[in-house]
């Protein structure tokens, strides 16, 4: 049994001594202590999760301009933004989200100087582009982008989401294509929008209890609702969730989505979602989604172990699988009576890791990966043959469908060093031919001097972690350069080559740039992510320190010019790696940063993250989320690196208490001179698409970093 006690008791005001000269807003600290399984755990910030709070929104405040204030007097960041502005402007439009309905191609483009993508279409793929969307201009005084774009079964209607300042709250409008005019219907404040009926008369999207990201029970229970064109979204049906079925047992934490297939027009598909990367999912014949009440029928649950590429070819579906194979392989079922136990093995496991499968008219499209370059196959399901592609130059793959009657798919090729190259590819005669869409941008000639080493470091356990090296070609082995570490390692998500502008602005001022693909990643298949994995966690900033020790031991920079950065749930990495080795860096960035593990569970999206990171309601996960807290883990007096921590304000991901608590652990406890920054960003989320906000968010970021670790070019203004 779990008990759990909460103390309280007010301290002192404390403000450090040694940091006299960083003026720090006070942090008051106000003990709690919670008790899981016989064990004390003291949090004395417990106050800081309390964002309505007016004492905590002034503390948020006084460091945001602290740290906006701070960050005024350093050099380069201007110039940072410059560079990468300019570099923008050299890719002649960006477009994104392409799709085919109805013979009408619909996308999202962004153009040179633009903060935020539009919504346009074509009438056939060379006709001339006509602008739907702006969201730039659509609510005088607000800052909106486009959350999703969805066309119609028949092309004629538009589902647009959009959300304001980066906050993932979509507000959905229908737009009628031909005369560019909104319908009357109007849902605001969802968790975002599915899609269609075939009927092209109602759309689905994801209804959540409260749109407040400070509201740690706003997501929990939401459903999937049905809203009929014309109707009041007041009286929307709740088309799937748990109480709709409560036979499905769907949990609390799950979102339950629906989708339909144009592959397998006969049936309405349910899902739930979590991070958990083992699908469930649902069925049903197509004539009962208008019944009221459907008879679900178990399409595949977590121990199939299926955990992608699911589609459907005939009467046969199609999923990926760890079952037997932990580089993954391509398995099918008959789809009336599906039975994964005994699924036929289509395509075996290889020496390379299966990263998705998409199908075309005639082909499933496979993309596979080495660890660092893509290798793509196409499998034939009427014949069973998998061939190889030849792919026009080495690098990562993406790829997309776009549309099921043809064998054409979007392909795009990048790596650390060589810019996105778009193909339209035809899986059938496998010719590459040039991408109506995405040009490759031409950049000056200083960019075309990177030099990538791949090479493996031996980890603390003797295990050898990819280690991705980036640099300005010519640079000296002797330990004087500036060196930037940044990775990840959480929910299979491999940190894949691609060329990065804001990264490249870097190397070419002589800044080593080192991706570690560290255990929780995917780069090495399922035993690899299950390896930094809840009780395994540790591997993944074991794993990142010991890539830390190789660049230096190698000459490529030295501890006082080293600086690591981690986003999201690689907070955990970058937090525990400067608490475990405080010593070896001299700055860091916490990157909207879960630092506060043993609290994820008690947010807004916490429950939904519990399949990846566990429960304090559990013995042995309570233990292994001590372990991933970077709040936790900081002492008393202890010489910390340098440290920003960045939060978005209407961030529902990760709540900008997570990085609030670490800075102010940090900021009473460290004793180095070196500056603890808490940033927050009042027009951002967890990200945005504005291209103005976020290169002012990354040029703080990098700039922090890069005056603390001695770059010449980001030193304080005289």
């Amino acid at each position: 049994m779990m008990k759990k006690t909460i103390l309280f008791a007010l301290v002192a005001l404390i403000s450090s001594t040694a940091f006299a000269q960083w003026n720090y807003p006070t942090t008051k600290k106000v003990e709690v202590i919670d008790t899981y399984f016989g064990v004390d755990y003291k949090d004395n910030y417990r106050w800081l999760e309390d964002l309505k709070n007016p004492e905590v929104e002034t503390w948020f405040k006084q460091q945001a301009d602290f740290s906006n204030a701070t960050m005024s007097n350093i050099s380069g960041r201007d110039e940072l933004i410059a560079e990468w502005r300019k570099l923008d402007n050299l890719i002649p439009a960006n477009y994104s989200n392409i799709v085919n309905e109805g013979g009408r191609l619909f996308f999202q483009k962004r153009m040179p100087g633009e903060k935020v993508s539009k919504v346009f279409y074509r009438e056939n793929k060379n006709s001339p582009e006509l602008l739907l969307f702006d969201p730039s201009t659509f609510i005088e005084g607000k800052t909106l982008s486009v959350e999703a774009a969805i066309p119609s079964y028949d092309g004629k209607k538009l589902l647009i989401g959009y959300a304001e300042n980066g906050a993932e709250i979509s507000t959905l409008q229908i737009m009628d294509v031909d005369s560019k005019t909104f319908l009357p219907d109007i849902i605001p404040a969802t968790a975002g929008a599915m899609g269609w009926t075939f009927d092209n008369s109602a759309i689905l999207y994801m209804w959540i209890k409260s749109a407040d990201n400070k509201d740690p029970e706003g997501r929990l229970n939401p459903k999937t609702k049905l809203h009929k064109l014309g109707t009041n979204y007041k009286t929307d049906i709740d088309f799937f969730s748990n109480e709709a079925y409560p036979n499905l047992n769907i949990e609390a934490k799950s979102y339950p989505y629906i989708y339909l297939s144009k592959n397998a027009k006969d049936y309405v598909f349910a899902g739930e979602g979590t991070v958990q990367n083992e699908m469930t999912l649902f069925y049903a014949p197509i004539n009962q989604f208008n019944s009221g009440k459907i008879d679900w029928k178990t399409l595949c649950k977590p121990s199939d172990k299926l955990i992608g590429g699911l589609d459907t070819f005939g009467d046969k579906v199609y999923a990926i699988t760890y079952k037997d194979a932990s580089n993954y392989q391509f398995v099918s079922t008959d789809l009336k009576n599906p039975d994964w136990n005994n699924a036929t093995v289509v395509v075996p496991e290889k020496d390379m890791i299966l990263k998705s499968a998409i199908r075309g008219k005639d082909y499933f499209m496979l993309n596979y990966s080495d660890g660092i370059n893509s290798h793509l196959f196409k499998y034939n399901p009427k014949t069973n043959n998998t061939t190889k592609v030849k792919l026009p130059f080495s690098g990562t793959v993406y790829f997309r469908s776009l549309d099921t009657k043809t064998n054409d798919y979007l392909l795009g090729i990048t790596s650390w060093n060589k810019p996105f190259t778009e193909f339209i590819f035809n899986a059938e005669t496998e010719k590459f031919n040039k991408s109506p869409f995405n040009e490759t941008p031409v950049y000056p000639a200083e960019y075309n001097n990177l030099v990538v080493e791949e090479v493996e470091v031996k980890g603390h356990d003797g295990v050898l972690i990819p280690l991705s090296i980036i640099y300005k070609k010519g640079i000296k082995k002797d330990g004087n350069n500036v060196c930037f570490m940044d990775s990840y390692g959480a929910y299979g998500s491999s940190m894949t080559p691609y060329f990065s502008t804001r990264y490249a602005a870097l190397a070419v001022k002589g800044v080593v740039i080192a991706v570690p693909h560290v255990r929780g990643g995917g780069e090495k298949g399922e035993d690899w992510y299950k390896a930094g994995f809840k009780t395994t966690k540790p591997n993944t900033w074991k794993d990142f320190i010991s890539c830390a020790e190789y660049l230096i031991d190698q000459g490529f920079t030295q501890s006082s010019k080293l600086g690591g950065t981690g986003t999201s749930a690689g907070g955990i990495l970058i937090t525990r790696a400067i608490t475990e080795r405080p010593d070896l860096f001299a700055a860091a960035i916490n990157n909207v940063g879960c630092a506060n593990a043993m609290r994820l569970e008690f947010s807004s999206n916490g429950p939904v993250n519990i399949p990846e990171f566990g429960t304090v309601e559990d013995p042995v996960e309570a233990k292994a989320l001590y372990e991933m807290d970077g709040m936790q883990h900081v002492v008393d007096g202890v010489n910390y690196p340098a440290v920003i921590n960045i939060a978005g304000w209407t961030d529902s991901r990760v709540v900008a208490w997570q990085p609030g608590k670490f800075a102010a652990a940090l900021q009473n406890a460290t004793a180095s001179n070196k500056p603890v920054l808490m940033k927050v960003n009042y027009d951002n989320g967890h990200f945005t698409e504005d291209r103005e906000v976020t290169w002012a968010n990354f040029a703080d970021q990098f700039a922090f970093v890069m005056w603390q670790t001695g770059h010449p070019d980001f030193q304080v203004k005289l």
